[in-house]
């Protein structure tokens, strides 16, 4: 199998089968034309600019037990937080005086608010002039239905894996099959949908990684993260070894190839295993950073992995800061919302 010649096809055809994905990912040799190659189709169909989303990490309570996640049910060492309403709206109106455009609400997975509750955040919200990104996880169609008539733009529910046998083992409890018509009834609702995956959960092989990349295109995703498994010791998967820094960056780079018009976060968990991570992740493809905006304590309470970058920054430091690294590659900081423009 010619390496170069996938590489060239995908970046120009953007269509690659499994066994091709797979190849691609075992093969060290053609790592550095991999990234350029995603580096062009980025620049190609989304251009220099890179939009910052201002991520506000509203409660760490979870109702789910997922075994590589800090914030699992049963992880009594963590010290739980809820930040009340008018709290989450104070940091949106301080993102938009950062100059965010957009704000990521993230939580667990838990019913510590209600529809009522949360409905009304997303409209002060967006009376601020400001998109609307939620990650708080599975909902009914239902519920789904009322945060997007609330004003909600984009939804992020990450799979991070679409092998139904591991996804069962590392998220006892909960049904892969529920996961997907979670995803597929946001599609049909209007959301722009974000997923993603963990790249070196234990038993995960290169196979399973090309089926999410494919997983991903079917969807027609408009946002895709990937991240490395960082082990956290107060989860049953501290013993394992975790995910490679450089294959998340391959899986990374072929979503691109793949789908080469949507948004791609540079991730913190990249940075947290490579001091300059996001910064070589938007040189493979990326086109989004999203810089945390929650102040004090709940930064480090939000303790999905060890080692998170910023938790001792301020919101104030972390604009800048990603400012002055999206400069110095020659690119600059996007001033619109930052929505998918699909090509034809």
């Amino acid at each position: 199998m010619d390496l170069e010649l996938l590489i060239d096809r995908a970046e120009h055809e953007h269509v690659l089968t499994k066994d091709e994905i797979t190849a691609l990912l075992k093969s060290k040799a053609i790592n550095e034309d991999l990234y350029a190659a995603a580096d062009r189709v980025r620049c190609r169909y989304v251009g220099d600019e890179v939009h910052l989303r201002g991520l506000i990490e509203f409660s760490n309570i979870c109702g789910q037990n997922c075994l590589y996640c800090g914030l699992r049910r049963d992880n009594t060492k963590i010290e739980r937080y809820r930040l009340a309403a008018e709290v989450i709206v104070e940091l949106a109106m301080k993102a938009k005086e950062y100059g965010y455009r957009t704000v990521v609400l993230q939580s667990g997975e838990a019913k510590c608010y209600t529809m009522d509750e949360m409905t009304d955040i997303i409209r002060k919200i967006k009376a601020l002039d400001l998109a609307v990104t939620l990650s708080i996880g599975e909902k009914s169609r239902e519920e789904y239905a009322a945060l997007k008539t609330a004003g909600a733009d984009r939804y992020l529910l990450r799979i991070e894996t679409t092998d139904k046998a591991l996804y069962q083992a590392m998220d006892p409890g909960m049904s892969w099959d529920n996961r997907r018509r979670c995803l597929r009834d946001l599609k049909e609702l209007g959301f722009e949908v974000g997923s993603g995956c963990l790249v070196g959960l234990p038993g995960q092989t290169l196979e399973s990684l090309a089926d999410d990349i494919l997983f991903f295109k079917e969807l027609d995703a408009d946002m895709i993260g990937v991240g490395p498994f960082i082990p956290n010791n107060d989860t049953p998967l501290s013993y394992a070894a975790g995910g490679e820094f450089e294959l998340s960056l391959k899986v990374m780079a072929l979503v691109r190839l793949l789908l080469p018009d949507i948004n791609i976060p540079a991730t913190t968990a990249m940075e947290s295993l490579r001091e300059d991570g996001r910064i070589v992740a938007l040189k493979s493809g990326a086109n989004v950073v999203m810089p945390n905006v929650t102040e004090g304590d709940y930064r480090r309470l939000y303790a999905l992995y060890p080692g998170k970058i910023c938790v001792n920054d301020t919101p104030g430091h972390c604009r800048v800061c990603i400012t002055s690294k999206i400069e110095g590659l020659g690119r600059k900081v996007s001033s619109d919302y930052g929505f998918r423009q699909k090509c034809k």
